[in-house]
């Protein structure tokens, strides 16, 4: 049988024989095609690859943006931290200024309340009078050691802190008496023991600093006739270290 007539509509066509209609797809190999692309995993591997793109820029942004917040308030903790250490120097440098003072009024305050005073030396010296022997000359000697200052230092095998000492300055004094023994030089001891019981010079010269006789001169004869000795007595106080 032989087509009769045949007619086209959207690509297909419309072959009519006699006994029936047979229709042919001529588009059917395009068709296939467009619906095998759509069904492509690669391009729904590139959608999905382009929507995750999207959302990683979108998530960078946000963390950038934290970022940049968290860098001024960086910065500006920093400032203020800044302002408080200087003011922290300042309080420390105020403090220290302090503390040089104070040490330096306790100093005075010593010296004024532990210095020689010729006076109560010589007062002392009325109560340990005796016979026959005359005071002649008395001599004191106030000799002064600086003590360098000592600057904090760090121990380099412990690792301990090695605190500051500053300077000091510390004191000697030695008392010197010349006198004159009328008796021919019978007196000197008594009047040495005289001189260590009294109860100023215990307490100042302590056990661990005597009286000690440095020198007797040889006899010698007076105007009027009278032989005497010439002897030397020294007291030496203690070291202050002050």
């Amino acid at each position: 049988m032989w087509p009769r007539n045949s007619r086209s509509l959207s690509g297909w066509r419309w072959l009519h024989f006699d006994s029936m209609p047979i229709h042919i797809n001529l588009l059917a190999e395009s068709q296939a095609l467009e619906d095998m692309r759509r069904r492509d995993p690669v391009k729904r591997a590139i959608w999905v690859g382009g929507i995750l793109g999207v959302f990683v820029l979108v998530w960078s942004g946000y963390l950038q943006t934290k970022a940049m917040v968290a860098g001024r308030e960086v910065t500006r903790l920093e400032a203020q931290a800044l302002t408080h250490e200087s003011a922290y120097k300042q309080v420390r440098e105020h403090e220290k200024k302090l503390d040089e003072a104070n040490q330096k009024l306790r100093s005075l305050q010593q010296l004024a309340t532990n210095r020689f005073l010729n006076g109560t030396v010589l007062e002392a010296l009325q109560h340990t009078t005796v016979d026959d022997v005359q005071l002649v000359h008395l001599k004191t000697v106030n000799d002064y050691e600086t003590i360098a200052e000592i600057k904090a230092k760090t121990n380099s095998s412990s690792g301990h802190i090695i605190p500051a000492k500053p300077s000091m300055v510390t004191e000697k004094i030695t008392l010197t008496l010349d006198a004159r023994d009328n008796s021919g030089g019978e007196q000197i001891i008594k009047f040495k023991e005289s001189i260590g019981d009294c109860s100023y010079f215990q307490t100042v010269l302590r056990k661990t600093n005597e009286v000690r006789l440095t020198s007797i001169q040889p006899p010698q004869t007076g105007p009027d006739g009278k032989t005497f000795k010439l002897f030397t007595l020294e007291c030496r106080y203690p070291d202050r270290t002050r």
